[in-house]
């Protein structure tokens, strides 16, 4: 039931380095503020930091008490501050509120900034107008890198999908190039660095001159090839339903940090529980990357298993006794309880997700993948909206209706919108405007056919004498071309084959035989040509932007090499937990061992809650 790893997978690279690089880096930045002082962390930086260094780190190093920032008036009497935060304009302005009215009230105090993961010119402008920068005292943590698990890193910086590919702000790519840049150093170097996507291409380039102007350390490569990809490659996977498990807890309890909080319902008390979630849980590491219908076949099994491991005890000599509960019982506790919590999730996850409703939906989302019934899906979408089912489940079928038609007719867009307006307020009525940017909802011009929209891109990709094409590229740009890319690459299975969920066959079992993600596709195919050659019309269907680069001087190239079978993939603009599961599965096929890096871990809800959050 449990996928294991080849016997021949190779090592991979032990990332807990990263975690002490930067817990001393910050420990210096606190200790340059010698005494005691009271610590200020923004919010969406809670989370990172406890996995870092917790409260007793902090309380080492003379911080005395921790506060959260609020943008209202500070009630700390120390006389020191320093504060944590993101290179937010809003935030150093509040920060200038609170030096000024200290001014005011003729209290003297010395305060700190520190900016991570960089900081910006920005800030210490706004520092400078408001009269303050000499009363203050800056400084950069260059949290890049959070381990989440073995194979999955995070930047955990949520805001790169909206900053970047809707506002068209560049000031995280920079972050991403650095943190890149950060693995190459210490598990490179890479011998060949593929990627699709303008952002993709430019932290190549930003990584590629932090090379060249770096030293070039001889060391083991730990690390082979690298992959980077854009989100707006590939909208649909984010907004299809999750139905791995680690992905419906993700979508069902909201996993943070690598953490999740299970309310009463799953703990049956009356208390809630924070578990970290990863590899170390063995419970769930057997389970996180099934289909969800074979969990409680598995966790019955595992259930009886402990049982038997505890029946062991009955005829043992006090001798055997002695040894059991030295050697065995602690082992055994921990596993039942996480067993325990699994069945409680999955109970919980059974009843909001095995209802008629969801069942409808799945069949729904299969059909606007697989083109079949369009009208009738148009139907349940209007009825979804009608009912006010979910303001955010409704846009999710939309921009899949969307993205999988290459665009809605005129009639379907002006009437879907106005009905989503009637049922969720005209207040999303911008939202609309983000969603149509992003090419995520947008309106059939004439002669936007799929077959027009083709030959246009292939003329225009064949014109030896376009030069340069991003004029002619910007056209279509936003554009999914979802149904040729689907039928180039054998994104559907052929329905008419029974798919068995229990024994997989390909990464399609992620979204219960329906759909193989075109980013996991996509990355299996450059790394079995080793290039992008033979994918040409792909390429062009995706709107280009696609490399292939030897990576660093002293690279074994050979693929003998253990290291060469250690693929890094870097999403920019966030990944599912459908997406890893389906790396993983890929990797086990072949022999692969994939590392995950994201700028944050997202799904539909956190996608489209970014466009819903900017205007509402």
């Amino acid at each position: 039931m449990a996928h294991s790893a080849r016997r021949d997978s190779p090592e991979l690279p032990d990332f807990s380095m990263l975690k002490r690089l930067v817990k001393d880096q910050l420990i210096y930045l606190l200790e340059q503020l010698p005494g005691k002082k009271d610590l200020f962390i923004e919010a969406d930086l809670m989370s990172p930091l406890d996995r870092i260094a917790n409260v007793s780190i902090l309380k080492q190093h003379e911080v005395d008490k921790l506060y959260k920032v609020e943008y209202k008036p500070v009630m700390s009497t120390s006389e020191q501050l320093c504060f944590l935060i993101r290179p937010r304009i809003q935030t150093v302005k509040w920060i200038c509120d609170v030096v000024n009215a200290d001014k005011t009230a003729g209290k003297c105090r010395r305060y700190k900034l520190i900016f991570t993961p960089q900081k910006f010119y920005a800030c210490e402008a706004v520092l400078e107008e408001e009269g303050i920068f000499g009363d203050v005292s800056t400084d950069e943590w260059t949290f890049n890198l959070l381990p989440l698990d073995e194979d999955i890193l995070s930047l955990e910086l949520p805001e790169f999908f909206q900053d970047y590919f809707l506002a068209g702000d560049q000031r995280w790519v920079r972050t991403a190039g650095t943190a890149l840049h950060l693995l190459h150093s210490l598990y490179g170097p890479f011998s060949k660095v593929y990627g699709i996507g303008r952002c993709s291409k430019m932290v190549y380039e930003l990584w590629r001159e932090q090379v060249e102007e770096g030293e070039q350390k001889a060391h083991q490569a730990e690390i082979g090839k690298v992959f980077l990809i854009d989100r707006d490659v590939d909208f649909v996977t984010p907004l299809c339903s999750q139905v791995v498990y680690e992905g419906l807890v993700d979508d069902i309890f909201r996993i943070k940090c690598g953490c999740v909080e299970f309310g009463p319902d799953v703990t049956s008390s009356d208390k809630s529980v924070k578990v970290m979630l990863n590899s170390q849980d063995k419970v769930f590491n057997e389970i996180r990357n099934e289909h969800f219908s074979n969990v409680f076949g598995f966790l019955s099994q595992k259930a009886r298993n402990l049982q038997t491991a505890y029946d062991k005890r009955r005829g043992m000599d006090i001798k055997q006794i002695k040894a059991f509960v030295s050697e065995e019982l602690k082992g055994l506790k921990q596993e039942h309880r996480q067993l325990s919590l699994h069945i409680g999730a999955s109970e919980s996850i059974m009843k909001k997700k095995t209802k008629q409703d969801f069942q409808e939906l799945l069949k729904t989302e299969h059909s606007l993948l697989e083109g079949f019934e369009i009208r009738e899906c148009i139907s349940f979408i209007e009825e979804h909206m009608n009912r006010q089912v979910s303001m955010i489940e409704s846009l999710r079928l939309l921009c899949l209706l969307s993205i999988t038609e290459n665009g809605l007719l005129p009639k379907d867009y002006r009437s879907l919108k106005a009905q989503y307006l009637q049922s969720y307020g005209v207040d999303h009525l911008f939202t609309f405007v983000s969603l149509r940017q992003l090419g995520l909802l947008v309106e059939q011009q004439p002669g936007d056919t799929l077959t027009v929209m083709e030959s246009k891109v292939g003329k225009l990709v064949n014109d030896k004498t376009a030069g340069k094409l991003t004029d002619a590229f910007s056209s279509l740009a936003k554009k999914s071309n979802f149904r040729a890319l689907s039928r180039k690459l054998s994104l559907v299975p052929k329905s008419d084959e029974e798919y068995d969920l229990r024994v997989p066959r390909d990464m399609a079992y992620i979204f219960s035989g329906a759909y193989i993600p075109l980013s996991c596709k996509l990355i299996e195919q450059v790394l079995e040509r080793d290039s992008w050659t033979g994918l040409e019309e792909v390429t062009r269907l995706l709107n280009g932007h696609e490399f292939a680069a030897a990576g660093s001087s002293g690279a074994d190239l050979s693929e003998k090499n253990d290291a060469q079978r250690i693929i890094l993939v870097m999403f920019l603009g966030g990944c599912t937990f459908s997406e890893i599961s389906a790396l993983r599965f890929l990797g086990r096929e072949r022999g692969y061992r994939f590392i995950v890096v994201t700028t944050a871990i997202t799904n539909s809800s956190r996608l489209l809650e970014a466009l819903l959050d900017n205007h509402v």
